[in-house]
């Protein structure tokens, strides 16, 4: 009888010596954080592919800023499609997938992060040339040259991951103590690189760009009062052009402080070990990283009103009509 109870317990009861125990069932008082993750889950996914719709459909939207977000939207889409519900299997059930799905998805969940950092610096640089280059900014800002640096982006991702896990993508269950289980356990040096390159080096660019971007957006804007006081006319092409700018600058610059407060704690928290993670706050470490996914949709909605057109035009299924693709967004 007690053999029957013990094997009950465990994730592969014919394993009796290798398998992993089956996690508890969750209280009472856990049961709130599986329902908040499958409500993100479901709300990222559905936010960003209208967001992914939106941009891709209607071609008075394909310019370069757009793409990038575009870019960001597939990243997010993946989060909420792939990372989050895995996320929640991994931590509430048994592992039956298999040791070297365990490492696939471990890797493809680093690129998605990785991807949407990248996404960040290519917005942040964008943004830099619109405000402080504006003369330059349709030379060098190309809808040719944003899709190969979203490209490349993708791809550099890839392979720097693909170095990072190469070990475990060799032996899957390399770190696996017991059949049941999926964790990844990166070594202190490579760990020391990936925060360089995925975390500190990204996000020192960042701020740098939107710190030059910020200083140079208040000069125009005391420039631009100053402008239209002196004229009794309506403003100048250029004037309206510079507000536009200004205030995709100040919408993209929402989108990367979201950023920089869902991910710096996760971050912070990685680093100070992997107890603190595994702790009560470090799950809501978790929620916070990936409800950044979730958030930035809902920034584009309350700052652009083509997508809010947009998902008016998609939700009333307007876009199937003829020639919809066409249609005035801006």
């Amino acid at each position: 009888m007690m053999e029957t109870q013990d094997g009950a317990e465990l994730c592969f009861p014919e394993l009796l010596n290798t398998s992993c125990r089956k996690p508890a069932p969750p209280g009472s008082d856990a049961v709130l954080g599986p329902i908040l993750l499958s409500s993100i889950s479901v709300l990222t996914v559905t936010l960003n592919l209208l967001v992914i719709i939106s941009v891709s459909h209607f071609r008075q939207l394909h310019f370069p800023s757009n793409l990038l977000l575009l870019s960001l939207a597939v990243s997010d889409f993946f989060v909420g499609l792939v990372v989050l519900p895995v996320e929640m299997l991994r931590h509430s059930a048994c592992w039956f997938l298999g040791d070297l799905m365990c490492s696939l998805y471990n890797y493809v969940s680093f690129i998605i992060t990785s991807a949407s950092v990248g996404d960040m610096v290519l917005i942040s640089v964008d943004r830099y040339v619109a405000v402080c280059h504006p003369l330059h900014y349709s030379t060098r800002v190309t809808v040719r040259r944003v899709q190969t640096s979203i490209c490349l982006c993708w791809f550099s991702s890839a392979f720097y991951n693909s170095l990072i896990v190469m070990d475990v993508l060799n032996e899957p269950d390399k770190h696996h103590t017991c059949s049941g289980q999926c964790v990844i356990i990166i070594n202190y040096i490579a760990g020391v690189v990936d925060l360089g390159v995925t975390f500190i080096g990204p996000i020192s660019v960042i701020v740098v760009l939107y710190v030059r971007v910020f200083v140079v957006a208040v000069s125009q804007a005391r420039a631009m009062r100053s402008h239209v006081t002196a004229l009794t006319h309506k403003p100048s092409v250029n004037v309206r052009t510079m507000k536009s700018e200004l205030k995709a600058a100040r919408a993209l610059g929402v989108v990367v402080v979201a950023f920089l407060i869902c991910f710096c704690p996760y971050y912070c928290f990685a680093v100070s070990g992997s107890a603190l993670l595994s702790s009560a706050a470090g799950a809501f470490i978790h929620y916070l990283f990936s409800f950044n996914s979730c958030l930035n949709p809902v920034i584009y909605a309350l700052f652009y009103p083509w997508f809010r057109k947009s998902i008016r035009l998609i939700v009333s299924l307007q876009i199937l009509q003829p020639g919809s693709s066409e249609a005035n967004m801006l």
